[in-house]
């Protein structure tokens, strides 16, 4: 039972809250310490970790080497996660995806729009609440930009990001993930909202990136309790 695999996302390793939740304080250690983790559960219960290769591996590794991480880690991703391409021609997905699919995208670019028409009205209201009389023909450009549209602006894209891409597959990764998970009979393991989503609509086993170490250091607990503390985060 406790032989299983698991398809990791970026996001298993890279996302803060997991990090804190196990009490790394930088990028460095906390994807080494999962990797630890991952490390034990393979060796002592055979647990599989398997990435897609290259998408997520590309983008897993760039990202380390890109925020301070050593070549040592590297090599632990290289060496503890299974790399494994997904067979995108056979994997077989149901109709009823797509049209779910279809109708989730445009509720959020629906949303959007309300977000993209929110912020126009309050770039013109602004505007008219400005006395241009007092401006310079030649500067009034520059000061629009500074005293209205650089704050509206700022606003408006985190607002249409966050609307937009909540719940979505946006990336050739996020696809993989689920691919060889579906092709693998594997669970997902991920922190991003959009994944979890759609591995309920493709009836994909989905694990908590927060609760995925702790979940690992339970198994390694029950059945080897020598190896690692509940605890603690060494291991022997």
């Amino acid at each position: 039972m406790l032989k299983q695999r698991f398809v990791i996302d970026t996001s298993a390793l890279t996302d803060s809250t997991v990090h804190e939740r196990e009490g790394f304080s930088t990028l460095e250690e906390g994807v080494s310490g999962i990797l630890e983790i991952i490390a034990s559960a393979r060796l002592y219960l055979g647990i599989s970790c398997m990435i897609p290769y290259p998408t997520v591996y590309k983008e897993i590794t760039e990202y380390c080497r890109n925020n301070g991480c050593g070549e040592e880690v590297i090599i632990m991703i290289d060496t503890w996660l299974v790399k494994k391409t997904p067979d995108r021609y056979e994997v077989k997905l149901p109709a009823k995806i797509f049209y779910d699919y279809v109708e989730f995208m445009r509720s959020r670019i629906n949303k959007s729009m309300s977000v993209a028409e929110e912020s126009i009205w309050q770039a013109s209201k602004q505007c008219l609440i400005i006395n241009l009389k007092e401006i310079e023909p030649e500067n009034i450009e520059m000061e629009v930009n500074r005293n209205v549209m650089g704050n509206i602006i700022n606003k408006f894209r985190n607002k249409y990001r966050n609307t937009l891409r909540y719940g979505i597959l946006d990336s050739a990764p996020d696809i993989d993930v689920l691919l060889l998970a579906k092709e693998l009979d594997a669970a997902v393991v991920s922190a991003d909202h959009g994944i979890q989503k759609w591995a309920e609509h493709l009836g994909v086993r989905y694990v908590d990136a927060v609760s995925f170490p702790r979940m690992l250091k339970e198994y390694l607990r029950h059945v080897h309790p020598t190896v690692i503390s509940p605890d603690s985060n060494d291991m022997e």
